[in-house]
């Protein structure tokens, strides 16, 4: 087997690779949208924390 034949897939190419490129996207969103959601809650408890220590 050379890698020509190794990428084709034996005719099922399109359908594994879409496969693996959905599966890498769906890795990468699940790892940057929880670190963007935790940013903004820290910048959040952060905000409350410094208008409460303003209010006291």
């Amino acid at each position: 087997m050379n890698l020509n034949e190794f990428l084709h897939m034996g005719g099922y190419a399109f359908y594994v690779w879409t496969s693996y490129g959905i599966a890498l996207l769906v890795l990468v969103v699940n790892i940057i949208l929880p670190a963007r959601q935790r940013t903004k809650i820290l910048a959040n408890i952060a905000r409350k924390a410094r208008r409460a220590r303003s209010e006291s």
